[in-house]
C-alpha cells in the first residue's frame, strides 16, 4: 500500500473515532465541540438538537436555555434551528492566557423535564498575534574586557497564541562581535541569550547596533522585533549577586493595594558606577506589570491593584541586577496567592415552577438549582439548605446542581403559597452565603366536601303560611378553592303522606334558601323532616347531607266540634248548631247530673283548650254548665212552675286568639211519670222530624218498650203486695191504696228488698227522637202510673241523668234518652 493510502486509512479511523467519542459523550450527557477562535457572533458551533435526540417542537415547548457561569455569555442555542452558535466574538488569548487547552463550558437546561445536558467547545488557536518584545530598545553595557564566549540573556518575546501559532525561534543581526544562542527554560520555553563571539575594542567601536527577531510558527509567519544597543564600556571587574538565588513569599489575596509584599537584594563589590545595582523584571507579561512595580533603586516589589486567587493563584518573575559596568545577576521571584473567603456562593435558580397541583406525589421536582463558589479548599465547599418548615427537601444533582422536590403531600387548605428560601453557606470562618427565593402556587385539587355551618338545622313554621315563604337558609362551606369550592344545594327525594316532599319545600340551589311551596296545615302535618344535600362543583363531585326539621307551629284556625249530644239532621240547617234530648225527674237535687257536653278542638295546646259556659236557657236559674268538664247539672231542684221541656244552649270555646267557639244545643225534659216521659219524648219527636218515618218507629218502639216494662213492673207489683201483706200482719196497720203517691219511707215497707231487686234488674232502651239510636233508660219501678211529686228521702225513685253506664242506687228509677 503506498503512503497516500496508509495517510487515508489513518484518517477514516480517526474519523470514526471521533463519531464514537461524540457518540459517547452525548449518551452521557456531555457533549463537546471544537471552534476557532475569532468567529463572529452567531457562528455555527454544533448541533445539540440532534446530537441529545430532541425533537425541535419539543423544544420549543419545553423551554430549553443555555446557561454559562461566567461573567460573559460567549454562546446562545437559536431556537429555530436548534443549533448552538455564537454569542460573542471569543479571543482565546484573553480567555486562556496561559493554558494550553482552552475549554468554554456551558450547560443546556430542559426545564420541562428539569435535565441538564453539559457542553465542553475548545477554542481553537489561530495565528492572530505576532511575536512582541516587552522593549523595542534594548541596552546593553559591556566591558571592553569581556571575554569571548561570554553570554548575556536578552529578554523574552510574547506570543498569546499557542501550538504552532505560538514562538518558535529567534535570529540575530548585524555585527560579526556577537551571535546568538537560544537556551531551553524549565518549561520548554526558549530563552535568547546574546553570545560575545570576539573581543571588543571601545577605541575600535564605542557601541554595536544588532537586530533580534521572534518568530512563530504561523502559515504565514508573524515576526517581531527589538533593537539592541551595546554600549563598550570599560573594565568591570565584579558582577551584582543576589543575597537568594529564588524568592519566594505568599500573600493573601486581600492584602491592601500599595503594600510592599517583598524586597529583592543585590551587592556588587565594586565601587562607584559599577557597583551600583539596579534592578528590572525580565520574562514579564503586561497583566503581571499592572499588578506589580519593582523599585528600580530599591528591588522592592508593590502592589499595584487587589490580588484575586481565582483570577491567579501565583505569580512567577525573573529579577536581574545591572551594575553601571553592564554586568547582572538573575533571580527567580515566586508569589504565591492565598484563597480569602472572600466570594460568597453564587446560588442559581436554572429553573423552577410556579405552581404545583396539590396532590403531588412526594419527590416531585419543582426547582433545578446551581450553586457554585470561586473560592478554593474549605472556602468553595458549599452547603445548601431550606429555611422554615416546608414541605420540600433538597436532593444532589448533577455536578453541582440540586434539585427542590417535594417531602411529603401538600394540602392547599392549609397553605396555599409558598416562598421557600434556599440558603447557601460556604465552608469559610466566617462563612459567607447567599439564598434565593423560590415562590410556588399550590392548586386546589377538589379533595374536601362541603361541610354545613350546623350539625342540624331547625325552625318552626306558623301553618297557614304563605305560599313560597322563606323558611330558613341552610348553609355550607367548601375548604378548596374556585370551582372545587362552588357549593350547591338541592333536597333528598321523600315523600309526605304520599305526596312528594318537593311538592312541600324547594331549596334555593344557589343559596341554600329553603322555601315553603305551599301553605302547611298543622292538622295535616305537624313537622317535616328532610334532608338537604350540598355538593361542591368538582369533578368529580363531592357532597355532604344535613338533617333539617320544619316544626309546624299550630295557629287558631278550627272552632271546637261538638262529639255529643250527636248534630241535627243536616238536611234540616242545624247552622252549625248541634241538639240532643236528655231527661231529668223534677225532684233532682242541686247538683244532679243532667248530661255533659263532649267536644274536641284538632288544634293543639291552648288553641284545643275548652271551656264551657251556658249561653242560653229557658230557666236560666235551672242548669249550670262545668267550666272545663261540659258537664249540665241542675243549679236548683226543679220547681212545679218550670216548663216540662227546658232548652239549653251550651257556648264551648277554645282559648286561642281570637277564640274560635261552638254551640251545643240540649233539650232537657221534666217529668214525673214514665206517661209523661213517653208524651213529652213523642211530642219532641213530632218536633223534630214531623212527616219523617222516623217518627212513627220511635212511637213503635216508645210502645214495645212501655208494654214489656210493665209486664216486669206487674211482677214487681206482685212481690210488693207479698211483702205489704206480711208487713201488716206485723204491724197491724190498715190497707193502703194501690197508689204511691205521698207514701212516707217510713211506711213503706220491704224498701231494702226492692232496692235490692231494682240492683238486680234493669232494662236499656233507644229513644232518640231524632233517630233510630234514642235510648231509654230505666229500672224495674218504673212502670207505674205516677211518681212521687218530691221524693220521699231516700225511698222514692227519681229520674237522673247517666253517662254510658247506667247507675242505680238507693232504689232510685233513672230515664236517659239519647
Amino acid at each position: 500500500m503506498s503512503w497516500g493510502g496508509r495517510r487515508w486509512g489513518r484518517r477514516q479511523r480517526a474519523v470514526l473515532w471521533a463519531v464514537l467519542l461524540a457518540a459517547w459523550e452525548a449518551a452521557w450527557g456531555q457533549l463537546r465541540y471544537s471552534v476557532p477562535e475569532e468567529l463572529p457572533k452567531g457562528s455555527f458551533v454544533g448541533d445539540v438538537v440532534k446530537d441529545l435526540g430532541l425533537q425541535l417542537p419539543e423544544l420549543r415547548d419545553r423551554s430549553v436555555r443555555i446557561i454559562e457561569r461566567g461573567r460573559m455569555q460567549y454562546f446562545a442555542l437559536h431556537g429555530k434551528t436548534g443549533h448552538l452558535v455564537t454569542a460573542e466574538r471569543i479571543d482565546r488569548e484573553q480567555l486562556c492566557e496561559r493554558v494550553q487547552q482552552c475549554v468554554l463550558r456551558c450547560e443546556l437546561i430542559v426545564e420541562g423535564e428539569m435535565k441538564v445536558y453539559g457542553i465542553e467547545v475548545e477554542i481553537t488557536d489561530i495565528n492572530d498575534n505576532a511575536p512582541s518584545f516587552q522593549e523595542a530598545e534594548i541596552e546593553l553595557r559591556m566591558s571592553e574586557t569581556t571575554a569571548p564566549g561570554s553570554r548575556f540573556p536578552l529578554p523574552d518575546a510574547h506570543e498569546p497564541d499557542s501550538g504552532r501559532n505560538s514562538l518558535q525561534s529567534y535570529e540575530l543581526s548585524g555585527d560579526e562581535h556577537f551571535s546568538l544562542a537560544v537556551q531551553a527554560g524549565p518549561g520548554g520555553d526558549q530563552r535568547p541569550e546574546l553570545v560575545l563571539a570576539k573581543a571588543l575594542d571601545r577605541e575600535a567601536a564605542a557601541f554595536h547596533e544588532l537586530v533580534l527577531r521572534a518568530m512563530d510558527g504561523g502559515d504565514p509567519a508573524r515576526t517581531g522585533t527589538a533593537r539592541i544597543r551595546v554600549t563598550v564600556l570599560d573594565a568591570n571587574d565584579n558582577a551584582p549577586v543576589f543575597i537568594q538565588a529564588e524568592y519566594m513569599v505568599r500573600v493573601p489575596e486581600d492584602v491592601p493595594v500599595g503594600s510592599v509584599l517583598v524586597t529583592v537584594t543585590a551587592t556588587d563589590a565594586d565601587e562607584g558606577p559599577n557597583g551600583h545595582v539596579k534592578y528590572s523584571l525580565k520574562k514579564i507579561t503586561e497583566k503581571v506589570l499592572k499588578i506589580f512595580l519593582l523599585e528600580v533603586n530599591t528591588g522592592a516589589i508593590t502592589l499595584l491593584r487587589s490580588l484575586d486567587f481565582e483570577e491567579g493563584d501565583s505569580y512567577e518573575l525573573e529579577v536581574q541586577a545591572h551594575d553601571g559596568g553592564g554586568l547582572f545577576d538573575s533571580a527567580k521571584l515566586t508569589i504565591t496567592v492565598a484563597d480569602v473567603n472572600d466570594n460568597a456562593p453564587e446560588l442559581t435558580v436554572s429553573s423552577s415552577l410556579s405552581e404545583i397541583s396539590e396532590d403531588a406525589p412526594s419527590g416531585t421536582v419543582v426547582a433545578l438549582l446551581h450553586v457554585q463558589d470561586r473560592d478554593s479548599g474549605a472556602n468553595g465547599e458549599v452547603r445548601c439548605s431550606l429555611d422554615g418548615d416546608v414541605p420540600f427537601r433538597l436532593q444532589s444533582s448533577h455536578g453541582s446542581y440540586y434539585r427542590v422536590v417535594t417531602a411529603r403531600e401538600l394540602d392547599r387548605e392549609q397553605v396555599s403559597e409558598y416562598n421557600v428560601t434556599v440558603r447557601a453557606a460556604d465552608g469559610g470562618s466566617p462563612a459567607l452565603q447567599s439564598s434565593a427565593v423560590l415562590a410556588l402556587r399550590v392548586l386546589d385539587v377538589n379533595d374536601n366536601a362541603p361541610v354545613f355551618a350546623e350539625e342540624r338545622y331547625s325552625a318552626r313554621v306558623w301553618e297557614n303560611n304563605a305560599a313560597g315563604a322563606l323558611v330558613l337558609t341552610v348553609r355550607a362551606t367548601d375548604a378548596d378553592w374556585g370551582q372545587n369550592a362552588r357549593v350547591r344545594y338541592r333536597l333528598a327525594e321523600g315523600r309526605v303522606r304520599g305526596a312528594a316532599l318537593s311538592s312541600y319545600v324547594s331549596v334555593q340551589a344557589e343559596t341554600g334558601a329553603l322555601y315553603a311551596l305551599r301553605s302547611l296545615d298543622y292538622e295535616e302535618v305537624r313537622e317535616l323532616r328532610l334532608w338537604v344535600r350540598a355538593e361542591d362543583g368538582g369533578a368529580p363531585a363531592l357532597s355532604s347531607n344535613v338533617s333539617v326539621v320544619l316544626v309546624i307551629v299550630d295557629e287558631n284556625d278550627n272552632a271546637p266540634q261538638v262529639l255529643y249530644p250527636p248534630p241535627l239532621s243536616r238536611a234540616a240547617g242545624s247552622g252549625g248548631a248541634w241538639s240532643g234530648v236528655e231527661l231529668a225527674p223534677r225532684w233532682s237535687e242541686p247538683g244532679a247530673l243532667v248530661a255533659k257536653v263532649v267536644a274536641v278542638d284538632a288544634d293543639a295546646g291552648q288553641n284545643a283548650w275548652l271551656s264551657y259556659e251556658l249561653a242560653k236557657a229557658t230557666e236560666p236559674g235551672l242548669f249550670r254548665v262545668g267550666l272545663h268538664s261540659g258537664e249540665v247539672r241542675t243549679a236548683r231542684s226543679p220547681l212545679a212552675r218550670d216548663a216540662a221541656r227546658q232548652s239549653l244552649v251550651v257556648l264551648v270555646k277554645d282559648h286561642g286568639r281570637p277564640a274560635l267557639s261552638a254551640t251545643a244545643t240540649l233539650s232537657v225534659l221534666l217529668a214525673e211519670s214514665v206517661a209523661e216521659l213517653l208524651a213529652e219524648l213523642g211530642s219532641a219527636a213530632e218536633a223534630a222530624a214531623p212527616g219523617e218515618p222516623a217518627g212513627s218507629l220511635t212511637r213503635w218502639l216508645v210502645l214495645a218498650v212501655a208494654a214489656v216494662s210493665c209486664l216486669f213492673l206487674a211482677f214487681l207489683l206482685l212481690l210488693l203486695a207479698l211483702r205489704l201483706r206480711r208487713w201488716r200482719r206485723q204491724h197491724l196497720l190498715p190497707a193502703q191504696s194501690g197508689a204511691l203517691r205521698g207514701v212516707p219511707v217510713s211506711h213503706f215497707v220491704g224498701i231494702d228488698g226492692v232496692r235490692a231487686f231494682l240492683q238486680s234488674y234493669s232494662h236499656d232502651v233507644s229513644l232518640t227522637a231524632d233517630s233510630r239510636k234514642s235510648q231509654l233508660r230505666f229500672s224495674a219501678a218504673s212502670c207505674c202510673d205516677t211518681l212521687p211529686a218530691r221524693p220521699p228521702d231516700e225511698a222514692s225513685g227519681h229520674l237522673v241523668p247517666s253517662g254510658d253506664q247506667v247507675t242505680e242506687s238507693g232504689g232510685q228509677v233513672a230515664f236517659q234518652v239519647r
